[in-house]
């Protein structure tokens, strides 16, 4: 049995989806962060439990020749990137693995792998940025969680985000302090900002800026709203979203508008298209333009098909590959990102789409009974997967084709099981790399029916 505090010689031979290495000591697997495949180190076990156990580098006796030199000084205190010390080929030869392994190990299948589809480049690629907010020593920051907690690492330099979004905050946050401005303190629940939220357009460049507060700071900001977008002229949109509750959910329930617009404007595979504070847009446009077209390839649309969009938010997705079917229909829960897709399909001009609100198992099973039968359905599900409702109501469907983009390949490899199970092969699976020097990897999987007339 492995013992606290003792220093151990072992070899890191494999990885974690969280980003820790893995190494076999005394026949236990101790998961040992900051490192990489191939690392050769003295590792200090800092907690043990029934079946494995944690540790931490002691020494790095050899390193793996995928090692690089971290390029962010905040990299090992952030709770964000974990893959900053390898090379970006090693890191996307880790999260093929991660797909590779979710397949076929969760969902025991053995569909084709294609390569991973990498980013251009690591660096400021996010469109979407929520600093918290903290006094420390007398002073307002902001910056990121450092990992496994709330504690503010106060940074606004982060290699993720445009450098806009550094000069920006550099700029505010001495204002907001001269404006008296208090940080929130979920200890006591007191204070007032508790996030900056910056998001900007990746083709049109446009910046909203939104303050998440727990009460209304209109008065106090009231002098620096011109200063800031005389400064800053990117900036169209300014917003407070007032979050008054013991939550670790960052945004309220409204986005008021203190300045300029309500929402800032981009396009996304060739249409435009317009975001509010709280519509989930992907962080990585660029990424995110490129793995929508593979699932239009997945989806094979001859334009006569009808085509059913699950999860749809704000349309993205299904109105992306609305050219190439005679109707598409989309479904989302969420009523604001529902009026966002209808309007922005009026936006591009696109006729043959409809949106419903609804979650998607249940709006699946109406038109079901209806008699509606979608030919394609495009289901891009959040990280806990598609419900069994879901997936019942879609494979009684029959449609020829099923296309799921994941955000989780475990869940995805699940849900992929179970449309097998209900006579669907699991032919394709592409990994696409949306978030460089992260441990997060996206996956798209195209199913084709066994038993629907055309496959």
């Amino acid at each position: 049995m492995l013992q606290k505090n003792e220093i151990y010689e072992a070899e890191i031979t494999g990885m974690t989806t969280e980003g820790s290495g893995v190494a076999r000591i005394d026949g236990m697997a101790v998961f040992v962060p900051m490192t990489a495949v191939g690392d050769k180190l003295r590792v200090k076990i800092v907690k043990v439990l029934k079946s494995y156990a944690f540790g931490i580098i002691e020494e790095l006796l050899s390193p793996a020749q995928s090692r690089c030199e971290a390029d962010c000084p905040v990299f090992r205190q952030c709770g964000g990137c974990v893959f900053r010390h390898v090379t970006y080929e090693e890191e996307l030869r880790y999260k093929e693995d991660f797909v590779r392994d979710a397949f076929t190990r969760i969902g025991k299948l053995s569909p084709e792998f294609e390569p991973i589809l990498g980013d251009d480049s690591r660096y400021g690629y996010r469109n979407k940025a929520q600093y918290p907010v903290a006094m420390q020593n007398g002073k307002l920051v902001c910056g990121f969680y450092a990992r496994h907690s709330h504690r503010v690492i106060p940074f606004t330099g982060c290699l993720l985000q445009p450098k806009i979004f550094t000069e920006i905050l550099e700029y505010l946050m001495p204002a907001l302090q001269k404006s008296g401005i208090s940080a929130y303190d979920e200890q006591t629940h007191t204070g007032l900002l508790r996030h900056i939220y910056l998001r900007q357009g990746y083709h049109s460049g446009e910046i909203s800026l939104c303050f998440v507060v727990r009460k209304t700071i209109r008065r106090q900001v009231k002098g620096i709203l011109q200063e800031i977008q005389t400064k800053f002229p990117e900036i169209k949109s300014i917003t407070e979203s007032v979050n008054p509750e013991k939550t670790n959910v960052i945004m309220g329930k409204t986005a008021d508008i203190l300045a300029g617009k309500a929402v800032i404007s981009d396009t996304m595979c060739g249409n435009a298209i317009e975001i509010s504070p709280q519509s989930f847009y992907q962080v990585n446009t660029q990424q995110a333009e490129r793995l929508y077209r593979i699932a239009k390839e997945y989806a094979q649309l001859q334009g006569d098909e009808l085509l059913l969009d699950l999860y749809c938010g704000a349309g993205t997705i299904g109105l992306s590959m609305a050219d190439r079917a005679e109707k598409l229909i989309g479904a989302e829960v969420i009523p604001e990102a529902v009026e966002n897709a209808k309007q922005n399909a009026a936006r591009n001009g696109v006729e043959n789409a409809e949106f419903l609100c609804g979650d998607a198992g249940e709006v699946a099973k109406q038109l079901l009974e209806s008699g509606t039968l979608p030919n394609v359905v495009v289901v891009d599900p959040p990280r806990k997967g598609c419900d069994m409702t879901t997936i019942d109501a879609i494979s009684k469907m029959n449609p020829r084709r099923i296309v799921m983009i994941s955000c989780n390949p475990s869940t995805a490899a699940r849900d992929a099981a179970e449309f097998a199970n209900r006579g669907y092969a699991v032919e394709k699976v592409r990994a696409v790399d949306l978030f460089p020097g992260t441990s997060h990897v996206e996956c798209v999987v195209l199913m084709s029916s066994l038993s629907s007339e055309e496959t």
